[in-house]
């Protein structure tokens, strides 16, 4: 009953705090030209949403994400609490590359927009070319991103075959890919669920860059295959974090 009570209020307070904060993070960008205060308020949410859900976040490789240059971070996506896990996971300042059709939310695409995040067409064209380009040049003058390669989140929590959308973007950018595994997000939040349980633990790895050469196709596998091997390390090592 206690979980019960708890998830609704996560619910409740999620919602509401996210609404307040988001339109101060519009403000803060409206008046600085900046995202950066958007990204700072991003992790102050995450942390009030860890708070209130008595959740735990172990992180392991943050030696690996290369410091004062741009990457692009590629992670699997299970759960809607991977966005909160990333902003407190990742020690450096950075933007998602999401699906066009999210700036079209009320208050939550203008939030996006104003945070200085990007849009990406998956529909494919000239309109989507240009899009990664748009991306690829955003990254070269600075701005790191995360991309969710599976294009959705995992019903099931396993690593789903990748859409190459955002492989493309770090090969036009020239920069490099550093994966990222997250583990336990779907147990405590699963697709389809709007009612947290409780109390879990989410684990985040964080794996060596990756050289953006070679063909997409190979790129694409090598960059698979190293969130798969990561995720299936966080589950051997600490069998109460199940994906």
């Amino acid at each position: 009953m206690f979980h019960k009570i708890r998830a609704v209020f996560f619910l409740i307070f999620a919602v509401s705090s996210y609404v307040l904060l988001g339109s101060i993070a519009i403000l803060l960008s409206l008046l600085t030209g900046t995202g950066d205060y958007g990204h700072n308020l991003g992790r102050f949410w995450s942390k009030l949403l860890f708070i209130v859900a008595g959740l735990r976040l172990n992180v392991t490789g943050s030696e690996n994400i290369p410091l004062g240059r741009p990457v692009v971070f590629a992670s699997n996506h299970a759960s809607q609490l991977d966005i909160p896990v990333l902003y407190l996971a990742l020690c450096v300042q950075f933007r998602f590359l999401v699906k066009k059709e999210l700036f079209k939310i009320p208050l939550f695409g203008q939030a996006m927009r104003m945070a200085g995040y990007i849009p990406i067409d998956r529909s494919g064209g000239k309109t989507a070319v240009l899009g990664l380009r748009d991306a690829a040049k955003r990254i070269r003058e600075g701005t790191s991103i995360v991309v969710f390669p599976e294009g959705t989140r995992s019903s099931d929590g396993r690593l789903q075959p990748f859409k190459t959308g955002g492989i493309k973007v770090a090969i036009e950018s020239g920069c490099p890919i550093v994966p990222v595994a997250i583990s336990g997000s779907h147990k405590v939040l699963p697709k389809g669920s709007l009612m947290i349980r409780p109390g879990g633990i989410i684990s985040v790895s964080i794996g060596r860059p990756i050289d953006p050469k070679g063909s997409r196709d190979d790129l694409t596998k090598e960059v698979w295959d190293a969130i798969n091997a990561m995720l299936g390390n966080l589950n051997r090592s600490d069998p109460r974090v199940q994906s």
